[in-house]
């Protein structure tokens, strides 16, 4: 019994030593793992966007697709499915990533930059938990997207074998790829660094089914805090690895790749929390399903990577120099179709199958 209640703190120990290493190692710091930043910099670095600063294909993403993709065919639990509302849960992916570019960060970068000592991150995980609730709320009172569905092996693979091409193009032929010179897109480990922090995250993703969204969740609506334990675990070991190698900066002013719009950091992560409860799963676990054969977070990950590809081409990103007005209205209007989203799917929706 002990083992098991130590096991998720353990995955979140694990996760802030994987982070660090990482960016020890020339990731961005607070950024050794950020499932919105490096899908937005593979977007750049096909071409989906012109953002010089932010163009690099992460082996970080394909790890973490490949460590769930083996770790379910070995035991046997590859299961492809999908057919669950697709077009919604791409537009809830798009949406998602709005907020997390809002922001500057996925779950897991805001918990590393908490880790870090950057307060705007503290802003920004109030605002998650608002956005959590307010999907709690929605799915107390009866929100689906309706079920899956058995799908063939082939629909399964296709988004790692996209992956694994990806990876291809990266280590022998880089050159037909866009790679950042300047910026955040040009601190990275090496290759193998990362694809092996990737594929351990993949594989204990698999195993563990860990999700930073169901952490508070599951708080609110079961009363277990199993996954609550990985988001603090991580977070405190995260400040004494920070600490041990002098990265730790407590404040609001010069952290890195983050603004100080509170208001904006508040909002961006309210989106995020809310999407992710509407698609039962962080951006993470999303990924981790897609690379065990869920074609459904495949596309809410096709979903998040042509959101950031939008944000970049239309001034809509934030920087460290603040929000965009672009990026506001961006905002504004990717909440309206997320409420909307959620309205029909918890009341209208329902009514009208009742009166079919």
């Amino acid at each position: 019994m002990m083992t098991e209640k130590l096991k998720m703190p353990l995955i979140g120990v694990l996760t802030a030593v994987v982070s660090i290493t990482l960016v020890r190692l020339g990731n961005p710091a607070n950024m050794g793992f950020c499932i919105a930043c490096f899908l937005r910099d593979t977007a750049g670095a096909v071409g989906l966007h012109r953002a010089a600063p932010v163009q690099y294909v992460r082996p970080e993403i394909i790890g973490i697709i490949f460590g769930a993709l083996l770790v379910s065919i070995f035991k046997k639990e590859f299961s492809p499915k999908g057919g669950s509302a697709p077009v919604t849960r791409f537009i809830l992916g798009f949406a998602l990533m709005v907020g997390a570019l809002i922001f500057l960060g996925c779950p897991l970068r805001m918990a590393l930059r908490i880790a870090g000592g950057d307060f705007n991150a503290l802003i920004g995980l109030a605002g998650f938990a608002a956005g959590i609730f307010s999907g709690v709320f929605f799915i107390k009172k009866g929100y689906t997207l309706k079920r899956t569905y058995d799908v063939s092996k082939t629909d399964g693979i296709l988004f790692p074998l996209v992956a694994l091409i990806l990876l291809g193009l990266l280590v022998i032929v880089p050159s037909i790829l866009l790679i950042s010179t300047q910026g955040p897109g040009s601190m990275r480990a090496p290759v193998l660094a990362s694809l092996g922090a990737g594929l351990v995250m993949g594989a204990i993703g698999f195993l563990s089914k860990i999700c930073f969204v169901a952490g508070i969740r599951d708080t609110v609506l079961f009363k277990d805090f199993s996954m609550f334990s990985v988001l603090a675990a991580l977070i405190v070991a995260g400040i004494i690895g920070n600490l041990i190698f002098g990265s730790f900066n407590p404040g609001f002013e010069n952290q890195p790749i983050a603004h100080t719009n509170g208001l904006w950091n508040f909002l961006g992560l309210a989106m995020v929390g809310l999407c992710s409860v509407l698609l039962s799963g962080c951006p993470f676990k999303q990924l981790v399903l897609a690379g065990s054969g869920n074609s459904d977070s495949a596309i809410t990950i096709l979903g998040m990577t042509t959101g950031a590809a939008f944000m970049h081409n239309f001034g809509m990103a934030s920087s460290a120099a603040g929000v965009t007005a672009n990026g506001k209205t961006g905002f504004v209007i990717a909440f309206i179709i997320v409420i909307f989203i959620a309205v029909y799917n918890t009341f209208l929706g329902r009514k009208a199958k009742a009166n079919e």
